[in-house]
């Protein structure tokens, strides 16, 4: 009887392990990470169909790791808690720290014309220059995921709108921006593009994800 109840309970935590065991549910965690999203929301973030991304998130839904609210006709999906960021950021962690192969597959993803000249700025300094007031913190992830959570004193500026930005950042205070994570190419491609039109800029070492399962101050809404 014990060993049923033992086998019984590893199959339970296998149902957890198997729903993280897809890339395309990886992608879903990670946007839902940013804050919740409607199916057809997810679908034009992760350049996924509907029915794909349904089919996915009933996978999560069935291992607890997310759950919905309905809004009129919409439902909205979003993580379970963030005890569920927290296990994705660990398994990202691990697996960076691990594997050669994701090493590899991060620098290529990452490494693209120039970001060896992109500076970083540690979560730690970050919180000093936010108390000094002397840096001009950038959020340049989609709006939407700005108003679900943001660094206190960020402000959103997406990647896509920078170019028209550039002129007035010139004259303002250094600027770091961030995006979703370590895993997110965002911010190296607002660096360059700022240092292009001569505005000195860093990006944070990690992004949001990794802020937040750090326990530090998370803003909603309009600045």
């Amino acid at each position: 009887m014990n060993e049923e109840r033992r086998h019984h309970l590893f199959d339970e935590l296998a149902v957890v392990g198997k729903a993280f065991g897809s890339a395309k549910r990886l992608e879903l965690v990670d946007l839902l990470a940013q804050g919740e999203r409607t199916v057809d929301g997810l679908a034009r973030a992760a350049g996924m169909g509907v029915s794909t991304v349904s089919a996915h998130l009933q996978v999560l839904k069935l291992a607890h790791l997310v759950l919905t609210r309905r809004e009129g006709t919409k439902v909205f999906y979003r993580l379970a808690g963030d005890d569920v960021a927290d296990l994705y950021a660990a398994m990202r962690a691990v697996a960076r720290d691990r594997s050669a192969d994701v090493g590899r597959a991060l620098e290529a993803y990452l490494d693209l014309p120039g970001s060896g000249e992109v500076g970083l700025v540690t979560r730690d300094e970050l919180e000093q220059l936010l108390a000094s007031g002397e840096v001009t913190l950038l959020d340049v992830r989609p709006a939407e995921e700005y108003l679900a959570g943001h660094i206190p004193g960020a402000r959103s500026m997406p990647l896509e709108t920078l170019d028209g930005e550039t002129d007035a950042l010139r004259h303002a205070p250094p600027v770091v921006a961030y995006c979703r994570g370590s895993f997110c190419v965002m911010a190296h491609d607002a660096v360059r593009i700022l240092g292009g039109a001569g505005v000195e800029a860093r990006r944070l070492e990690d992004g949001m994800l990794e802020w937040r399962t750090s326990g530090l101050p998370v803003a909603a809404g309009a600045a």
